[in-house]
């Protein structure tokens, strides 16, 4: 049938040309012949063609049918549990991350930052103005890594510029416990507050606010442990408690046996919109003293030392963007209550003091900075006139200006003055001061 179609075709094709042209004489038998071979030829090429044609629609109709099969099973299989595959063993998998904090201040003041005191409070040994004129800041080297599967470890060490080295922090901490639980033991800073945990060198000033200074010594840090729970929940919900050896001011002696404080404290937070975002927090730390000493005396305090802590943090950047401008509010209010003897006289006397601070990025890599701080002390009584627990009818207070450059997040540059009216008569203090970070830095915290 499709041979007959096809010479069919070929005649009625052929018929136009042989109809216009002139009469010819008969074909020859040759020429017939070669016609006929011709036909046969066109004829073999059209069916091994259509031959062709048919075999590829089989081979694309198998491999949609097989295509389809394969959808199927991969449907099933996701749909199944997934079991990891453990991950392969690599010698350079858990090498630490290695990076080291460099500071240098130029510090000028009016009065000696030797005499430096504050009316009706006893500071810790690390609330010094620091010197006059160069000098090199503390050196910060971190080591940080993941242990295993389960645990994280860091090690912050604190290089003075007499050679002495200080363990800051030194921990491991879980990171896999269910249900949202964080374990962490050894040496770090409080999680109380919201300035406690953060290292000096991320401040948002050169020095830490007067109520932090005058009631934790700077920032509280000590041995123990701490459990935290973040809740499930969309606004952010964290629960916190620790339980500490109690040898760093406020606390000091390492009462009971080595368990001389506890903490406990809880975060909340959230998003309002895509250009805001705020914190709030509560703490509290309760401390034993014995036998702690301040000053150069020195004087010493056996006794109980609670500090409440009520902190607010409130940030903004365009659409969450914080790389052109951004801007952060925040503030603490702490109050202290100590009862016990100082220096062998019946002490009992409360004492508090709040700072807040703006922070504005007006344009990229530039920062300016306005804080206020104050203080306040009960009067001990006429039993403690001319010690330092003398208020003198002083309220401290500070203001404080602030101007950075930040040419990468590796480095920053900043210009302070404070206004300092802590102490009985006016400083004027002025400071220049570099941090740079060499080598790997984790993120820091909201």
């Amino acid at each position: 049938m499709k041979t007959s179609i096809l010479a069919a075709s070929i005649a009625l094709a052929l018929l136009p040309a042989v109809s216009s042209a002139t009469p010819t004489p008969p074909a020859t038998a040759d020429e017939l012949a070669a016609i006929r071979a011709q036909i046969q030829a066109l004829q073999a090429d059209y069916e091994q063609r259509i031959r062709t044609l048919e075999a590829r629609l089989t081979q694309a109709e198998a491999e949609a049918h097989t295509a389809k099969q394969d959808a199927a099973a991969a449907q099933v299989a996701a749909s199944a549990p997934v079991v990891a595959a453990p991950p392969a063993a690599s010698a350079n998998a858990f090498n630490p991350a290695v990076s080291a904090i460099l500071t240098g201040t130029y510090g000028q003041f009016s009065r000696d930052p030797a005499d430096y005191a504050i009316p009706g409070f006893a500071l810790g040994d690390e609330t010094g103005l620091g010197e006059r004129g160069f000098s090199l800041g503390e050196s910060e080297l971190d080591i940080s890594a993941n242990v295993d599967d389960l645990f994280y470890g860091n090690l912050t060490a604190a290089l003075a510029p007499e050679g002495g080295v200080d363990v800051e922090e030194a921990y491991v901490q879980t990171t896999a416990l269910p249900q949202g639980f964080t374990l962490k033991a050894g040496r770090f800073f409080s999680g109380i507050g919201y300035l406690n945990e953060q290292h000096a060198h991320v401040w948002d000033f050169v020095d830490t606010s007067l109520a932090y200074r005058a009631l934790l010594g700077n920032q509280y840090g000590d041995d123990g442990v701490q459990l935290r729970w973040l809740a499930p929940t969309d606004v952010f919900v964290e629960f916190g408690a620790e339980w500490l050896r109690g040898e760093a001011f406020p606390a000091g002696g390492a009462a009971n046996d080595g368990r001389g404080t506890a903490t406990a404290f809880v975060h909340v937070g959230g998003d309002v919109g895509d250009s805001h975002s705020w914190r709030f927090g509560l703490s509290q730390l309760r401390a034993q003293a014995a036998g702690r000493e301040t000053g150069a005396a020195p004087d010493s305090f056996d006794g109980d030392s609670h500090v409440n802590i009520a902190d607010f943090v409130w940030k903004w950047a365009p659409h969450g963007n914080t790389k052109i401008t951004n801007f952060k509010l925040q503030t603490e209010y702490l109050q202290r209550s100590e009862d016990g003897l100082f220096n062998g006289l019946d002490y009992n006397a409360d004492q508090d003091g709040w700072y807040a601070q703006t922070i504005y990025q007006f344009m990229p890599r530039w920062r300016v900075g306005l804080r206020y701080d104050r203080l306040h002390a009960d009067g001990p009584g006429a039993a403690f006139a001319g010690t330092v627990l003398d208020t003198l009818g002083h309220t401290p207070r500070r203001n404080s200006l602030m101007l950075d450059y930040s040419n990468s997040e590796f480095s920053r540059l900043r210009l302070q003055y404070n206004r300092d009216d802590a102490q009985l008569a006016s400083d004027d203090q002025w400071f220049l001061q570099y941090i740079t970070s060499v080598g790997a830095h984790g993120a820091h915290a909201y």
